[in-house]
């Protein structure tokens, strides 16, 4: 079967299409015929060579942590009515970019009729986290939610959310293109964190109290102007980082103004967790509550492009490998 591989830690010419020994279905396993891979920014850093260490990963290694395809086989002490059952599931933070994978049968979650496995290889990820991060959050109608990276694969989700929730939302994006979809899934404002003066005008938007509730998927500098104009008494949760750190609040910051913080490592879910909120990200599409925004696809030979898209911040909402 053909897998990219990471040769190196590098830009994204260091991701390489090689062939590799089909996987077998070990006792408690499956085997998936990938038909669509999930991609996150979290990778593209992964393989430039920051946060290696963290996740044990060193090269040669297979990206990729999330599929979605068709069960081809099933190994000892695994349900046989699994096989030929059209799943989404994750691989861990290794082996994604692959024709095909062996995964734990406890980690499948079926896809019900009605999405599509690009759709639901858009919400392994993404639609867990937002929904963890929604569900923790308890938004209630009339509350005022601030999106920053709402024009990203998880802020489109978490922009659907509050809005459905009976919230007044407003979203960071940057030019038409993401300004327009970020209004179209339900914000009430959309604002460019680069012009001078953004998050004033979120205190100006909410008539000077400030967002009760800011989901920070972007940090650094805007995380810390979006933690500027959060309520007192409100709640912020700082879990993005693709510019290069999480917004720096420290516990005791955040104490002062009665503000409830939460940082990445309250959305590392265990595994039940996980297959709960996977499971409720796919039912909400299959109802039409929740729809991942797919902005491109690129065939997986050509995961280098992708990683070069995504670092470009060239694609609104999800970018998927198509196998």
């Amino acid at each position: 079967m053909r897998v990219v591989e990471a040769k190196a830690f590098g830009g994204p010419e260091v991701l390489a299409v090689h062939e590799a020994p089909d996987p077998v279905a070990g006792p408690g396993q499956v085997v998936v015929d990938v038909a669509v891979v999930d991609t996150l920014f979290l990778e593209t850093q992964i393989r430039s060579g920051a946060g290696g260490e963290y996740f044990g990963v060193r090269p040669p290694y297979v990206p990729g942590g999330g599929i979605a395809g068709r069960v081809a086989a099933v190994g000892e002490g695994v349900d046989p009515g699994w096989s030929g059952r059209r799943v989404v599931t994750r691989t861990g933070v290794e082996g994604g970019y692959a024709e095909r994978a062996a995964v734990p049968a406890e980690t499948l979650v079926e896809v019900p009729d009605g999405v599509d496995l690009r759709e639901a290889a858009a919400l392994a990820h993404d639609g867990v986290t937002a929904l963890g991060l929604f569900e923790a959050a308890r938004v209630r109608p009339g509350e005022r939610v601030l999106v920053t990276g709402a024009s990203g694969g998880m802020g489109v989700l978490l922009v659907q959310l509050a809005h459905a929730a009976g919230a007044w939302v407003a979203g960071t994006a940057r030019g038409a293109r993401k300004t327009e979809t970020v209004r179209g899934l339900g914000a009430d404002a959309v604002l460019d964190p680069s012009a001078p003066g953004w998050a004033e005008r979120v205190r100006e938007l909410t008539g000077g109290a400030g967002a009760d509730v800011v989901f920070d998927g972007v940090g650094g500098r805007i995380g810390r102007e979006a933690f500027g104009v959060t309520a007192r008494g409100g709640r912020f949760s700082a879990h993005g980082s693709p510019t290069g750190s999480f917004a720096e609040i420290t516990p005791e910051e955040a104490a002062g103004r009665g503000v409830g913080l939460r940082g990445i490592r309250d959305v590392q879910f265990p595994p039940a967790e996980a297959r709960r909120l996977t499971g409720r990200a796919l039912a909400e599409a299959a109802a039409g509550r929740l729809r991942p925004v797919v902005g491109r696809t690129f065939p997986l030979e050509r995961a280098a492009d992708a990683h070069a898209a995504i670092e470009a911040r060239d694609v609104v909402g999800k970018t998927l490998l198509v196998v």
